[in-house]
């Protein structure tokens, strides 16, 4: 069965997606979500977050984002869910090393 690490016992995977037409919009975004997760599609993110940081990808994406021409969507996903994703073809789910800050 699988166990959440400890070290990730506060955080929650979100998997973040986006349809932005500008260009110079889109590229910013994907600047700012490569800073908190791994790029997994074109205009898809996959991230392990605790709340601090999913709150602060917030604010960095609203300011980037023009909220009348631009569409963001974040999917959280339960402890329960995250093992039972499936990736038939390339690719694997994002499982982000722990971190050591020395």
């Amino acid at each position: 069965m699988y166990q959440q690490p400890k070290w990730r016992i506060n955080s929650v995977f979100y998997v973040i997606s986006y349809d932005i037409s500008d260009n110079r919009r889109r590229n910013q975004l994907a600047k700012v979500l490569k800073g908190f997760g791994t790029r997994v599609q074109y205009s898809v993110f996959e991230a392990h977050l605790n709340r601090t940081q999913y709150e602060e990808l917030k604010r960095a994406v609203a300011r980037v984002i023009d909220t009348a021409e631009d569409s963001v969507r974040y999917y959280a996903l339960c402890s329960a869910c995250t093992p039972r994703i499936e990736v038939p073809a390339l690719g694997d789910v994002t499982s982000d090393p722990q971190t050591i800050v020395v």
